[in-house]
């Protein structure tokens, strides 16, 4: 699943305005994820879920910088993503499915507050990455 050029400006763009929001898209992402799907937090029993708790920001900020962080990285995002995608796997054992869950919230947080970047074109261009990023970090589950 590779992104053409025109893909790879959409997403950087996008992760470029998440970039100066990563505690707060990412808590917002999470937040969303729990009530949605509650049986995703079955891996979260350690923390505080509470809307706005500390735990949730500083998680979701670990997670948006992930995804930025393979934005950065589209030719190589296999080694950017590796020591998470070991953690996911082999410590933490997360139901794959459930990355999937949580890109679909990350794509409501981005469009929530970027209606006007968020065209059909960057929907679909982020859909694809972050289809990409749940690809890799999946990938050592096999």
């Amino acid at each position: 699943m590779v992104l053409t050029d025109a893909e790879r400006k959409e997403v950087s763009a996008l992760a470029g305005k998440a970039s100066g929001h990563t505690e707060e898209y990412g808590a917002e992402a999470l937040e969303r994820l729990f009530l949605s799907f509650p049986t995703t937090k079955t891996y979260f029993s350690h923390m505080d879920l509470s809307k706005g708790s500390a735990q949730v920001k500083a998680h979701g900020k670990k997670v948006t910088e992930a995804l930025i962080k393979a934005a950065g990285h589209f030719d190589d995002m296999d080694s950017a993503l590796s020591a998470l995608s070991d953690l996911h796997a082999h410590k933490l054992r997360v139901d794959p499915v459930n990355f999937k869950l949580l890109s679909h919230c990350f794509l409501v947080v981005l469009a929530r507050h970027h209606p006007e970047e968020f065209t059909p074109s960057a929907h679909a261009a982020m859909d694809k990455f972050l289809s990409r990023v749940a690809t890799v970090l999946t990938s050592k589950y096999r």
